[in-house]
């Protein structure tokens, strides 16, 4: 193509792949191989000084090593996946988690504060609280409703926010749909850098992926991923990433190497295929979800929903808020059903198309309930302060025929006893 601003839903077609490299192949093959042959020994020396970053290599070209540090596969989805979020650099990994531990682990040491969001996905709160505190991390939760002054009011109150390491966030966040301001987040962590720490943004944008939120034009650091969901997006895979500068990405990669957290040759395949279709998938879903919530909306038996299209409504202090950081009002939603867990369950067992099931982002509709599934964990006080209550319900909206998932919704709301439901 003569024209340089080529979009990313083109260059999912080919951007990174020779195919002179491959035989010709239209797509690159799976290069199931844990090492590769060097072609002489200085060669080897060489690429091992490189990978370790010893200098003396500029403008020579990385070879390949071992699967666990580099693979064509791995390396061809990882230059796809930084186009999305306009970064320089991507690392692809084995988990959405271990993509979160690899670099929480990278920039934290013992001492360091971790400012957090709330609410967080229950995974990634049972790593802040139950795994980084046991390596002396302190880590201090604020919410989406306080302001600037309010969550370093908070900071302040440590004694310790002189040693603020990172600001780590989940915006929308899962399953409430609150936003957190990246914007806001910046200028907290501007405020507490210096020329030897500079506090790192970091946001978890699993929720939007990569097209309906961009993090790192916002001010933010690093983006991690769930790649499992809308990058793998047919529940599939299970796979992380990250995306951020080449510094910083590329310091998480040396983590990567030695915690052996990276992704492997056949899922970077099977990722690089859904890349191709994420636009289009991503589009039909969030299409649909805002059928779905206009539906529930209006439903006698549904007291409220969480969508992010609703938040003039439901959080109007948000509003500013999402006008600038979202270009969709996403594919996720969160319903309360009059009642609790009981009418909660007796919904989700009479879905007949609708899968229950953990996990989002994929072609098929998927619904779970948050308090006693994906966020079981969080203590009992904390989701009750956070609306993540019994009657919760969270539904991923896919790409079916809208009408056949009101047709289902609508079918297993009928089975809620309305004589059960709480006065």
């Amino acid at each position: 193509m003569s024209h340089t601003n080529i979009s990313p839903e083109t260059q999912m077609l080919g951007y990174g792949y020779k195919p002179e490299l491959s035989e010709g192949a239209v797509k690159c093959p799976i290069f199931q191989t844990s090492t590769f042959v060097f072609k002489n020994a200085e060669a080897g020396k060489a690429f091992f000084e490189m990978a370790h970053g010893k200098p003396g290599h500029d403008g020579e070209e990385m070879g390949l090593i071992y699967s666990r540090i580099n693979n064509p596969d791995m390396e061809i989805l990882e230059e796809r996946l930084k186009l999305w979020d306009g970064g320089e650099m991507a690392a692809a990994f084995s988990s959405g988690m271990s993509a979160i531990t690899t670099t929480l682990m990278t920039f934290l040491s013992p001492g360091d504060v971790l400012l957090y969001s709330n609410p967080l996905y229950g995974g990634t709160h049972k790593l802040i609280h139950h795994i980084l505190t046991n390596f002396g991390i302190e880590v201090v939760g604020f919410r989406a409703n306080q302001d600037l002054k309010e969550v370093e009011q908070m900071l302040l109150e440590t004694g310790h926010a002189k040693r603020l390491k990172m600001i780590f966030v989940e915006t929308p966040a899962n399953p409430t749909n609150d936003i957190i301001d990246i914007e806001m987040c910046r200028k907290i962590a501007d405020k507490y850098s210096t020329a030897d720490n500079k506090v790192l943004v970091t946001v978890d944008n699993t929720y939007m992926g990569p097209l309906w939120q961009h993090p790192l034009k916002l001010g933010a650091d690093i983006v991690l991923y769930s790649a499992t969901k809308y990058i793998g997006g047919h529940s599939d895979v299970i796979a992380g990433a990250a995306v951020g500068s080449k510094e910083l990405v590329g310091s998480i990669k040396k983590t990567r190497t030695f915690f052996g957290t990276m992704i492997d040759p056949h899922t970077s395949w099977l990722l690089m295929r859904s890349l191709e279709t994420l636009k289009v998938r991503m589009e039909a879903a969030a299409l649909n979800a805002e059928k779905v919530a206009d539906y529930l909306l209006h439903h006698p038996k549904v007291e409220k929903v969480y969508y992010l299209g609703y938040t003039a409504v439901n959080k109007p202090e948000q509003s500013e808020i999402f006008n600038k950081q979202y270009l969709s009002n996403g594919a996720m939603l969160s319903f309360d059903i009059a009642g609790g867990e009981h009418e909660a369950f007796a919904f989700l067992n009479n879905l007949k198309h609708i899968k229950l099931a953990v996990s989002l982002g994929s072609t098929e509709s998927l619904a779970e309930h948050p308090a006693s599934m994906t966020h079981s964990d969080v203590p009992y006080e904390e989701k009750q302060e956070l609306n993540i209550t019994d009657k919760m319900v969270r539904i991923s909206v896919g790409i079916e025929n809208y009408k056949d998932l009101i047709w289902d919704i609508e079918q297993a709301l009928e089975k809620v006893q309305v004589h059960e439901m709480a006065v």
